[in-house]
């Protein structure tokens, strides 16, 4: 009678790499390698990805069978509860704020190892699983005359023609919106989705550095204007 061997999900990632990174070895000559059955080897070919999404995930590597976390339940509950308040106080939350939170009700837990990283692939199964969707809550969309723009393409090289390229600068202001609020979030299915109003608390921002890139002048910054 045969002993049973098990293979860590470190060796299953090498089995499946010699498989198909160009060494192109049989199932029969991986069997013999890895000294498991050729069911085996079949079984770990066909579930390659989801081990590929295990081992990508930081997993422990050396584990042979895959065990559910004591506090997973917990911890989706928890996640999802927080969720629910905050899109019930209208607020929104991306894709990267609940994997942070995720994190952070994990480490609640005891997961003082980080062992549970919120991958990205934990989040699409969080979302299948409690029927979120991801939708944009408001947008603005601008449109440019591309008459004027071919215009000033075409004007620019003789204005600036008798000039030396370091003494040709460029300067543009931006706002900077830090209590803008995400445009996306995830919602609930069952959600009546609604937007709320949008700070318009900015500081404005003045960027100038001529052509060569050589000399960049320090940025001119507004935080609130006086009449």
């Amino acid at each position: 009678m045969s002993v049973r061997h098990d293979l860590t999900l470190q060796q299953k990632i090498e089995l499946i790499n010699d498989n198909r990174n160009g060494n192109g070895l049989s199932q029969r000559t991986l069997a013999v390698k890895y000294n498991i059955s050729l069911g085996s080897v079949s079984n770990v070919l066909k579930r390659k990805a989801e081990y590929l999404d295990g081992y990508g995930a930081n997993q422990n590597h050396n584990v042979k069978r895959k065990i559910l976390h004591v506090n997973s339940r917990e911890l989706d509950e928890k996640v999802y509860e927080w969720f629910v308040q905050q899109r019930s106080k209208n607020i929104p939350i991306s894709g990267p704020i609940l994997q942070e939170k995720s994190r952070e009700v994990a480490e609640s837990l005891g997961d003082k190892m980080d062992s549970f990283k919120a991958s990205n692939g934990w989040l699409e199964k969080f979302r299948i699983r409690h029927n979120i969707s991801f939708r944009v809550i408001s947008g603005e969309s601008l449109s440019v005359d591309v008459t004027i723009v071919d215009d000033w393409v075409q004007r620019i090289p003789k204005i600036i023609d008798d000039y030396d390229p370091k003494d040709i600068f460029n300067c543009d202001e931006t706002g900077l919106f830090f209590k803008f609020m995400p445009d996306k979030s995830l919602t609930l299915n069952r959600e009546q989705f609604k937007g709320d109003k949008k700070s318009k608390e900015r500081y404005t921002i003045l960027f100038c550095v001529n052509s060569t890139g050589e000399e960049k002048l320090k940025p001119l910054v507004i935080g609130v204007y006086a009449l």
